[in-house]
């Protein structure tokens, strides 16, 4: 956990340093530190629980409650498909479900640490909240997928595939898992975000190059 944390923090340093600011490079970047704040979390829930309750287990997912509507911003970016109706909407839902795990207090009853990864316990909250993220999720990959076909720019339909393949690299060995054994489904956000490690790498070292502008040592 602390050192997919570390590589994730890193990553998304390097991005800052190396790249000029952009939509695109600071959804990465946004991306990339709320990968890193979700394992440091699951850290602190296994191995230093220095604060009281559930607070280290809604840090965690309100982390992770904004990766999807970030992902799909990012793709509406480096497609040039901006829509401002589309991103209220993803951002209230974000907004929606963070309010409901900070401030409700059964919205999460427990975590447990089972070594390679965390589960969460949530009575109301976790059919809703899965519709959530892998809607979303879904809808990104398809909106890539869609987007890269029509893309006559071949840096651009280029970066889209390997978005595309970078969601792909943490649903699908999530979800064999979940099929292969039924009783990690609550610890799906953290089996998720473990593998979510190709992602990050997919978008520093195969998305950013081509949708990025570098640095010069000359530039302010």
């Amino acid at each position: 956990m602390i050192a997919t944390f570390f590589i994730e923090i890193i990553g998304a340093i390097y991005v800052f340093i190396r790249y000029k600011a952009s939509p695109a490079t600071r959804l990465i970047i946004a991306i990339l530190v709320c990968l890193a704040v979700f394992q440091l979390a699951e850290f602190f829930i296994c191995e230093v629980p220095a604060l009281p309750g559930l607070t280290w287990a809604r840090v965690a997912h309100i982390a992770i409650t904004l990766l999807p509507p970030l992902g799909i911003l990012l793709a509406m970016h480096i497609a040039s498909k901006p829509s401002r109706v589309a991103q209220f909407i993803l951002y209230i839902a974000a907004i929606g479900f963070i309010t409901y795990f900070l401030f409700v207090d059964n919205a999460l009853n427990a975590h447990i640490c089972a070594g390679n990864y965390v589960i969460f316990e949530s009575v109301n909250s976790q059919l809703p909240y899965a519709m959530y993220y892998y809607g979303l999720l879904g809808a990104n990959v398809s909106y890539c997928f869609y987007w890269a076909k029509r893309m006559d720019d071949a840096k651009i339909r280029s970066a889209l595939n390997w978005l595309t393949v970078g969601y792909l690299a943490f649903i699908l060995p999530t979800t064999t898992i979940n099929l292969i054994e039924p009783t990690t489904i609550a610890a799906i956000p953290s089996i998720m975000c473990g593998f979510a490690i190709l992602l990050a790498l997919i978008l520093i070292f195969a998305v950013l190059p081509k949708v990025g502008q570098p640095r010069r040592r000359d530039d302010d």
